[in-house]
């Protein structure tokens, strides 16, 4: 997984991993989830791809457009 730049120094997330049709963010809290194009949705997974590479307002995104809405948790070590 990629560092999230967290330009604003506020964010929630630590890291990123891109995937064609998916993207996977952990938080600080330590969780890492699942977004695809089946939950939440390909606009929203495209909205958040743009962001994690620009290094400003993902968290904000996923507070406003996507909460608990992901495909999955995922169990990392």
């Amino acid at each position: 997984m990629a560092p999230y730049p967290d330009l604003s120094g506020a964010s929630g997330v630590v890291a990123y991993e891109i995937r064609a049709e998916a993207i996977v963010l952990r938080f600080k809290d330590g969780g890492t989830y699942l977004y695809d194009w089946t939950k939440p949705g390909w606009r929203h997974v495209e909205a958040m791809k743009l962001r994690a590479k620009e290094g400003r307002g993902l968290t904000s995104y996923v507070n406003r457009h996507v909460r608990e809405n992901y495909a999955a948790r995922l169990d990392c070590d």
